[in-house]
């Protein structure tokens, strides 16, 4: 019964960890029909920035690691925003070329991490309390998943809220249905849709500081890792639909360490025969709309 809770617990813990990657990259292409793959860069330079201020602050201290969760944000959403700035604006409607400057942007970023920090892990050390454990039901669960869950519940709240319930949100959505009809109201939707890029930048800054404390590391390859899963979520639950990415993400997560501790570590083919499923049965995804 434990083993069971315990796989259960950390495969829901998991899949936080994938939405919190998952949340930026569907929320961008689902506004903005932009297919970023320099998302892992943004997730990356925020794990090494959290990493460069735990160290300076502390690595124990509960301060250190909220501090180091709001620069990764920060760091992820200045990132992305330069990226929508300079290389995505000027390539709106032209998608194979967005493809192109995405991955030579994600392929560069990676050479510049190794450049600066090195290419072997950095192995780090975060607030005790996170390396503790909380029974359930007789199982020990490590405290990381927990603040994963928080982390990821309050992520898709959060961005839920800003885009049904602020003005922002409505013209953003305004403007993906009809962009000439909003530009001709006097808003610049371009703006908009930088706000957009941000949002995406910042999640995959908490999602980049969180997986560093998951995984007990940090590298230039840290989050090309996971960009694989991301994108994994993000079609699995239908492109461009949050509800969708959060549902996957708990599915492919549970299924994966079910595998794993069941089916001798077969995890990730598991997940790959999740995906060629529902591209064969469903290809707009879950809860992803038909084309």
């Amino acid at each position: 019964m434990s083993s069971l809770v315990l796989t259960l617990i950390t495969g829901v813990g998991l899949g936080a960890l994938y939405f919190l990657v998952a949340s930026g990259l569907s929320l961008i292409y689902g506004l903005m029909h932009v297919l970023n793959f320099a998302h892992g860069a943004f997730l990356t330079l925020s794990a090494f920035t959290g990493w460069l201020v735990a160290q300076a602050l502390g690595t124990d201290s509960w301060g250190s690691f909220l501090v180091s969760l709001l620069v990764g944000a920060a760091v992820g959403a200045a990132f992305a925003t330069l990226t929508e700035l300079v290389l995505i604006r000027p390539l709106y409607e032209r998608h194979i070329e967005q493809v192109l400057v995405t991955v030579g942007l994600s392929f560069a970023a990676v050479a510049l991490f190794e450049g600066i920090w090195g290419t072997d892990p950095i192995h780090i050390a975060g607030p005790g309390w996170l390396r503790q454990t909380t029974e359930v039901l007789g199982a020990r669960i490590p405290n990381t998943y927990w603040v994963l869950m928080i982390a990821a519940l309050l992520v898709l709240v959060a961005l839920v809220l800003f885009l049904q319930k602020t003005r922002y949100g409505m013209i953003i959505r305004a403007g993906v249905e009809n962009r000439s009809m909003v530009t001709a109201l006097g808003i610049d939707v371009r703006r908009s849709f930088t706000l957009v890029f941000a949002i995406g930048g910042a999640a995959a800054g908490i999602g980049g500081v969180l997986a560093m404390h998951y995984s007990t590391f940090v590298s230039a390859h840290l989050g090309q890792t996971l960009l694989i899963f991301a994108f994994i979520v993000t079609v699995v639950g239908g492109l461009g639909s949050l509800t969708g990415a959060a549902v996957a993400s708990v599915l492919v997560a549970v299924l994966q360490q079910f595998a794993n501790f069941y089916l001798g570590g077969t995890g990730d083919f598991i997940v790959v025969i999740l995906l060629a499923l529902v591209l064969l049965v469903r290809p707009s995804g879950l809860l992803g709309r038909k084309a």
